[in-house]
């Protein structure tokens, strides 16, 4: 994710980074360039076209099409932000977690603090590698009875470590340090961790649907490929920078909504997982210290 400051208008203006969509479209800008200066030569040179008003239609159909599109990117952020949200939810529980488990072991048994920290911790890298369809054991910190290899033949990663605490929860109890009504309420902060890790692979597992995508994109290319026709008649050679611009605009909207729905991958304008995780991770060996 790239920070910045969104008040600093001149350099926002003049940088060209790696998320810019100008990056990724300038082969087709300059194609619409091409095609528009072609187009206005046949038509200036050869055609004396009598038509009255050329632009009404594509003004009424870029009305429509800018609402569709408004719509789609609001679809897209609504995604982004769920996500986003969702992780501050997975910063929070895990706090509160450590904090009771702290409050509840005793001092003198470090090693089971710091056991409990490694698997929330763990839980949380290995989710960001869930969502993002890989698995490193590299990135996840030893322990005790943990053992990595059967964490690499796990299907579902997250819910073996889930698992692991369940099973640390429950010794708890069974060695009477906490009693029942204590174990409901770390089970209610674990539990809340398989939900949150449920609800993010809800946004993955469930794009904007392809119909939808697809009309846009179609509706986007014959606008814009029709546009010079109209356009030259009224501006002559300067329909060039008008529709390169007009195309920018509209092919720019779908290439941010399509970074911007999967909230979990590892494009410029996805959430900062990494961020995240070292956050808990931070968190959690100030409190299970």
């Amino acid at each position: 994710m790239v920070l910045y400051n969104p008040k600093d208008w001149i350099k926002l203006i003049f940088q060209f980074g790696k998320g810019d969509t100008i990056r990724q479209l300038w082969p087709a800008l300059i194609g619409m360039g091409i095609y528009t200066g072609l187009l206005a030569w046949v038509e200036i040179e050869f055609i004396d076209s009598k038509i009255q008003d050329p632009t009404k239609v594509h003004s009424l159909i870029g009305f429509v099409l800018s609402m569709l599109l408004v719509f789609r990117i609001n679809s897209a952020y609504d995604r982004w932000y769920e996500g986003r949200k969702l992780w501050g939810n997975f910063v929070n529980n895990s706090r509160n977690l450590a904090l009771q488990l702290n409050a509840l072991i005793p001092a003198e048994n470090s090693e089971l603090k710091n056991k409990m920290r490694i698997l929330i911790g763990n839980y949380m890298i290995a989710t960001k590698q869930h969502l993002r369809g890989y698995f490193n054991a590299d990135e996840l910190e030893p322990c005790e009875n943990f053992d990595t290899e059967k964490l690499a033949q796990a299907t579902h990663k997250p819910n073996y470590i889930a698992a692991v605490l369940y099973k640390e929860i429950i010794e708890l109890e069974r060695k009477k340090t906490i009693d029942s009504n204590l174990f409901l309420m770390l089970n209610e902060e674990v539990k809340s961790f398989t939900e949150t890790t449920g609800s993010c692979e809800r946004i993955k597992n469930t794009p904007i649907p392809y119909s939808y995508s697809l009309f846009l994109k179609k509706i986007i290319f014959l606008f814009v490929f029709t546009l010079p026709i109209g356009y030259v008649i009224t501006f002559n050679y300067w329909a060039i920078p008008i529709s390169i611009l007009i195309f920018y605009v509209f092919a720019s909207i779908e290439l941010i909504s399509e970074e911007i729905e999967d909230p979990f991958g590892t494009d410029t304008n996805d959430l900062p997982l990494e961020e995240i995780c070292q956050t808990i991770k931070t968190n959690l060996k100030s409190i299970l210290a």
